[in-house]
């Protein structure tokens, strides 16, 4: 009986050092100054093949604006289990918003990549605002957005 509960303690110890660990990361977006409403975008990860993998979150809550951040609604699908429990109101010209998720350390520096769609009602919409790797190297360094975000930023715990 000993042996039988000294092997399967050590097989548990095995199984759990060998599942993926999550690192808690903290990724800030801040808006730059625009005219108009407030900006909806789509935060997700694309895999090494630029292939959808899951979504991060979603700033603006009606769904009636999603297909305006065309990456991320032809990639997800727009199905609510992509997104449930990951969205919050809009954001305004000038502000930021600042979420933190776990995200399996399995992907990170591994060809990853943080992208952010951005689209303002009657306005523009920007596929690709930004686009950068998940890296160790890449944390806490600023990234330039091309449309309606002025930087982002993601921190690694």
């Amino acid at each position: 009986m000993k042996h039988i509960l000294l092997a399967l303690s050590i097989f548990s110890g095995l199984a759990l050092s060998m599942s993926a660990q999550a690192r808690e990361v903290t990724f800030t977006t801040q808006l730059a100054r625009y005219n108009g409403s407030g900006a909806y975008f789509a935060i997700y990860l694309l895999d090494a093949n630029d292939k959808y993998q899951q979504t991060i979150w979603v700033a603006g809550k009606e769904r009636k604006y999603y297909s305006h951040l065309r990456g991320w609604s032809r990639a997800s699908g727009k199905k609510s289990a992509e997104y449930d429990g990951k969205t919050g109101a809009s954001i305004t010209s000038g502000r930021a918003l600042t979420i933190t998720q776990n995200i399996d350390d399995s992907l990170i520096d591994s060809g990853y990549k943080i992208v952010i769609d951005s689209a303002v009602e009657d306005a523009n919409s920007n596929q690709a605002d930004v686009s950068t790797p998940l890296t160790t190297a890449g944390s806490g360094k600023a990234v330039i957005g091309s449309g309606y975000v002025m930087s982002f930023t993601y921190d690694l715990k």
